[in-house]
């Protein structure tokens, strides 16, 4: 019986820094995914973006520091600091939600000038349809505060879904072709944010297999969760293109005057 419970809290604690090492991997993903195209033009000036470019960049960046630190706190022994700081992270991933549509609209109004709006409004469906997603899986995990196993689950499920951004700009890096000097920005088609959001899924597989490895069976949060973010990836295209999501970015766009 001793044995047991031995191997029992064992493999709790396993488990624990599993997911403290998989926050680590998707912030270290952030950073790196983010470095061709905005940390290295920036210190080398060639980087210019409206402030609140800056500042929805800066909020996420926030919640996957605090992501990683709040699994780490838990690993270490440090549940309590963890209950602490949640606070920080409703506050970090409401302000997430506001950035986005914030960023759209002035985006939007950007490329009027441009001739590009219709093509922002069309793309902005990849940001707006993942905060969607996000977010209704952040207030799940906050619902469930006290159901650990599904709690940690879900909140790694919902960071992973934010990968596919700093994925796809390495794609951006290596295969975009060249922009032409004096042309407007290249707004990308939908359907290029499909292979790095596969590629970001990759880290749910690794989750799956570990619960595989250590309960024998994977978490529905995984199994049901993944089925819904999948299927979101995957209808990028058909929806960003509906008249339905070209009303309400329209509307969107609107409110920026």
């Amino acid at each position: 019986m001793t044995d047991a419970a031995v191997a029992g809290s064992a493999a709790k604690i396993s488990s624990r820094w599993f997911y403290a090492w998989m926050a680590l991997t998707c912030m270290a993903i952030a950073v790196l995914g983010f470095m061709p195209t905005y940390f290295a033009p920036m210190v080398q000036g060639a980087f210019v973006a409206p402030p609140i470019v800056h500042i929805h960049g800066l909020i996420f960046f926030a919640w996957t520091a605090l992501f990683c630190t709040q699994t780490w706190l838990v690993a270490s022994g440090g549940t309590l600091a963890h209950r602490t700081w949640g606070m920080l992270g409703i506050a970090i991933a409401t302000a997430m939600i506001f950035s986005v549509l914030a960023t759209l609209v002035v985006r939007a109004n950007e490329g009027e000038a441009l001739g590009i709006a219709p093509a922002i409004r069309t793309f902005a469906w990849v940001q707006v349809g993942g905060m969607l997603f996000f977010g209704v899986v952040f207030i799940l995990a906050i619902a469930n505060l006290k159901k650990s196993e599904m709690h940690k689950r879900l909140m790694l499920l919902g960071t992973i879904s934010l990968l596919d951004a700093p994925i796809a700009r390495w794609f951006i890096t290596f295969l975009a072709p060249p922009v032409a000097p004096g042309a407007p920005p290249a707004v990308p088609p939908v359907a290029v944010t499909i292979p790095p959001a596969l590629v970001a899924d990759l880290l749910l597989v690794a989750a799956i297999v570990h619960d595989w490895r250590t309960r024998g069976r994977p978490h529905p949060v995984y199994l049901v969760g993944g089925a819904v973010l999948l299927a979101y990836q995957l209808t990028r295209p058909l929806i960003a293109e509906s008249a339905a999501w070209q009303s309400i970015a329209l509307w969107l766009q609107g409110l920026g005057g």
